[in-house]
């Protein structure tokens, strides 16, 4: 844990220092008590940064002094999906432009009030609206298990699709066949709780209530004993094309 702890800090005064041509970070001091994780799951969502209040948190580093001009893609995680440490209290979370053409335009942005030992993720999620430079978002708190049952993993869904219904995810070891369900149905804009899996590889699904047909698949995902995970659906539900950056996805980010 410490060492989780002060990877995502030396990460937050990394990408703090890209900000600020001048900015000289202070690491001594003691590691801010609240933690977050941001995504762009905005279905052709422009490249962004992410801010706590007014302060950037995530950023890609630059060499020359000028910021740069690059974000965190559609379908990406910031800071390399390490956490960033940040001081409890009330926020108000957006993405910004990080193109040159609107420079840090706000595309999203939700509210949160982080408490302290507690970690966090904010998604941008849903389909961007290109007229109006707009697109939905959402933070929901990690809610991890107490201990840690180091022989096997924890799993949970979060749902990021907003033109989907409630889903739940299932995961099934192609090696014995057996299937699991990870959770209960999780609508847009939630997360269900973390679930012990056994340690294996394993192919994932998502399914409607009531409904033996596979919304969205995604095969050959490897979860560890001893680690967390978070499942999270982005995309648009309707495109059927086994290709398109925009298809229904199912992406995996380690939480530890």
């Amino acid at each position: 844990m410490n060492t989780f702890r002060s990877i995502a800090m030396l990460l937050c005064a990394v990408a703090l220092t890209a900000c600020e041509k001048n900015g000289v970070q202070d690491i001594t001091g003691s590691l801010p008590g609240a933690r977050i994780k941001f995504f762009n799951f905005g279905v052709n969502a422009p490249a962004v940064n992410f801010y706590a209040n007014d302060s950037k948190i995530t950023a890609i580093t630059s060499a020359t002094g000028v910021e740069a001009v690059t974000g965190v893609n559609s379908g990406g995680v910031g800071s390399g999906g390490f956490y960033s440490a940040v001081q409890p209290g009330a926020y108000t979370f957006t993405g910004k432009i990080a193109a040159a053409v609107d420079k840090d335009l706000v595309v999203s942005r939700a509210t949160a009030t982080l408490v302290d030992g507690k970690a966090y993720s904010f998604y941008i999620s849903g389909i961007y609206n290109v007229t109006a430079k707009t697109a939905e978002a959402f933070v929901v708190e990690d809610t991890f298990v107490d201990t840690l049952d180091y022989t096997v993993a924890y799993v949970r869904f979060v749902n990021a699709i907003s033109n989907a219904n409630p889903m739940t995810l299932y995961a099934r070891n192609p090696t014995t066949g057996a299937e699991l369900p990870v959770g209960g149905a999780v609508a847009y804009k939630t997360a269900g709780a973390f679930v012990a899996v056994p340690m294996a590889v394993y192919d994932l699904t998502t399914r409607y209530a009531g409904s033996a047909t596979n919304v969205i698949t995604r095969t050959a995902v490897s979860f560890v004993a001893g680690k967390v995970y978070t499942i999270g659906a982005r995309g648009d539900i309707t495109v059927t094309s086994t290709t398109l950056a925009t298809r229904p996805q199912l992406d995996n980010t380690a939480n530890r």
